[in-house]
C-alpha cells in the first residue's frame, strides 16, 4: 500500500521508465523557463517565492485517507493561480527537489516521475480547467473560490493517474492490486485530498485577490472582469 502514495520511491517503477520521464520532465521544465522568464516582472519574482514556501509548508501535511493509504497537498493549482502555469510548474518543481534530496521524501531516482506528475500533469490540468471556467463564470469572488475548488480536485487526481500510467508502462514492484484497482484507489483517495487542497486554495487565492488583486496571475491574465469585482 505505501508505494500508492503520490511520492513515488526508488525502485516502485523501472530504472527504464524513470529514465524516459526524466527525459520528459527536463523537456517540460525548459519549457516553463522558456515561457517564464517572458512573464518575469517585479510581482512575479518575490510572488513565486513565496508560493514555493507555502508548498513546501502545506506538503508537510499528510492525510491518512484509508488504512495504509496517505497523502499530501500538491499545490500545483495554487502555483498556477498566483504565479501562472509556467513558474508555477518551477516552483513545485524546486519543493519536490528539496524534499528528495534533503528529506528522502520521494525517492531520487524517480525524481522524474514525481516531476511530471506532480509539477507538470497537476500544475497543466488545474491551469487549463482555471483558464476555462474564469472565462464563462460570472465575474464574482465567490466564482474565483469555486474554481479553485474545483480545479484543485482535478489536478490532484490527474496527477495520480500520471503514477498508474508509468506503473503500467514499468511497475518493478507488486503492490497486490490489478491495475483497475490501482488506478481506482490512486484516484477516489487523491480525490478526497483534492478537496482539502481545493479549501486550502479557494481561501488563499481568495484572500490574496481581496486585498491584492494585482498579485493574482489568474485575475490580472484569465479575468476580464474590474479587479474590484472581486472584492464583493
Amino acid at each position: 500500500m505505501p508505494a500508492l502514495a503520490m511520492h513515488i520511491s526508488n525502485g516502485i517503477i523501472d530504472n527504464r521508465v524513470a529514465l524516459l520521464f526524466a527525459g520528459v520532465a527536463l523537456a517540460g521544465l525548459a519549457l516553463c523557463f522558456v515561457m517564464g522568464r517572458r512573464e518575469l516582472d517585479d510581482r512575479l519574482v518575490p510572488m513565486a517565492g513565496l508560493v514555493a514556501a507555502f508548498i513546501f509548508a502545506v506538503q508537510m501535511l499528510n492525510f491518512q485517507v484509508l488504512p495504509g493509504v496517505s497523502g499530501h497537498l500538491l499545490g500545483g493549482t495554487l502555483a498556477a493561480m498566483l504565479v501562472g502555469p509556467y513558474l508555477g510548474a518551477i516552483c513545485v518543481t524546486i519543493v519536490l527537489v528539496v524534499q528528495a534530496l534533503i528529506f528522502s521524501d520521494g525517492g531520487v531516482t524517480a525524481l522524474g516521475l514525481n516531476i511530471t506528475n506532480m509539477a507538470l500533469i497537476g500544475t497543466a490540468a488545474g491551469y487549463l480547467l482555471v483558464a476555462t471556467l474564469l472565462r464563462v463564470l460570472p465575474r464574482r469572488a465567490w466564482a474565483l473560490t469555486a474554481t479553485a475548488l474545483a480545479a484543485s480536485i482535478v489536478s490532484v487526481t490527474f496527477a495520480s493517474q500520471g503514477f498508474v500510467l508509468q506503473y503500467a508502462m514499468g511497475g518493478a514492484t507488486d503492490v497486490g492490486r490489478s491495475l483497475g484497482g490501482i488506478a481506482a484507489a490512486m484516484a477516489g483517495t487523491h480525490a478526497l485530498i483534492g478537496i482539502g487542497e481545493g479549501l486550502i486554495t479557494a481561501i488563499t487565492v481568495g484572500y490574496v485577490a481581496k486585498v491584492r488583486p494585482d498579485l493574482v496571475y489568474a485575475v490580472r491574465n484569465l479575468q476580464r472582469a474590474p479587479r474590484e469585482a472581486f472584492a464583493a
